[in-house]
């Protein structure tokens, strides 16, 4: 979990039309289609959360960074895992400063227990955690709160989200109902590792993000690789899109492809070569059962294909 400031302190107007959503995510160099700008339009136009589902790395949590930076809002982060709780993503009370109030209170003479439980029991005491702090007004708009990989999160984690995606209120039983004066723009993301229930879609709006097209991914790997050759880059892209079409446990995402452009780079590489691309397939690739299904003249085979191609495009 972690929060952000905004880069400006004046945050600019959100986009008023499909293209202008396009521009703003070109602007900080995500490399977006129409479908997913028409959905992003509609999220912040009907102020309904946007909910991106799809596999590990092609780019969902940078959509939630990317309307942050580019709005000038800031961004609340709750990574989701397994036994994630109230406590830890919504609020808990301060116990350690409540107690020591407490004997203050009864070394001073208080003894009016309703008067001590209703000091320690105030927003003074209260640790306000990602989702209670997405509720609180900004002086610069209301802020991107990123929902990450809900799907890593229990299913009662799940149920709870209900009340705060109906209504951006939580309510604290000590305190009453914390209401949100105008709601944050919310993404949530899930790599599908397990279905999320319909209660939670319903409130969203939905988008499948897949993997990028060779046009696409190629544009992308230009605008965060620069400093890869042109032919590298054709090359490589080239490559991962053929290698996503081999049965694999788990394909590439854009994620891998940048940081295969990057260390290519980083090696000086001008061109792919069998050896080369058989040294760095531990950056493509996370599991040894893929790495070998590769070993030996799989690779050679792959990247002659690729070269057949692109010298046929030329």
């Amino acid at each position: 979990m972690d929060s952000a400031n905004p880069a400006s302190p004046r945050a600019p107007a959100a986009p008023a039309t499909i293209d202008d959503t396009l521009a703003l995510l070109g602007r900080a160099s995500y490399v977006g289609d129409r479908a997913l700008a028409t959905v992003i339009f509609l999220s912040l136009r009907l102020g309904r959360p946007l909910f991106l589902e799809g596999e590990a790395g092609v780019g969902k949590t940078e959509v939630a960074k990317v309307l942050a930076q580019t709005l000038g809002r800031r961004l609340i982060r709750l990574q989701c895992y397994e036994g994630l709780d109230v406590a830890s993503a919504v609020y808990e009370w301060n116990y350690p400063a409540q107690m020591m109030a407490i004997r203050l209170a009864e070394a001073a003479g208080e003894h009016d227990k309703d008067r001590i439980e209703h000091d320690i029991f105030s927003q003074r005491y209260l640790i306000k955690r990602p989702l209670l702090q997405a509720l609180e007004p900004e002086v610069n708009g209301a802020p991107v709160l990123l929902i990450d990989e809900i799907d890593r999160a229990d299913e009662a984690f799940e149920a709870y989200l209900l009340e705060i995606l109906s209504d951006f209120q939580v309510t604290i039983p000590e305190i009453g109902v914390l209401k949100a004066p105008v709601p944050p723009i919310v993404v949530i993301t899930s790599n599908r590792t397990r279905e999320i229930h319909d209660a939670l879609k319903r409130r969203c709006l939905y988008h499948w993000l897949g993997y990028p097209d060779l046009a696409r991914e190629m544009a992308i790997v230009r605008g965060k690789a620069p400093r890869a050759p042109e032919r590298l880059t054709a090359e490589l892209v080239a490559f991962v899109q053929r290698l996503r079409k081999q049965d694999l446990f788990k394909s590439p995402g854009v994620a891998e492809t940048l940081d295969w452009a990057a260390a290519l780079s980083e090696l000086d590489v001008v061109a792919l070569d069998p050896a080369t691309v058989s040294d760095t397939l531990g950056v493509l690739l996370k599991y040894q059962d893929d790495i070998a299904k590769l070993e030996g003249s799989k690779v050679k085979e792959l990247l002659d294909e690729v070269k057949s191609e692109l010298r046929a495009a030329e």
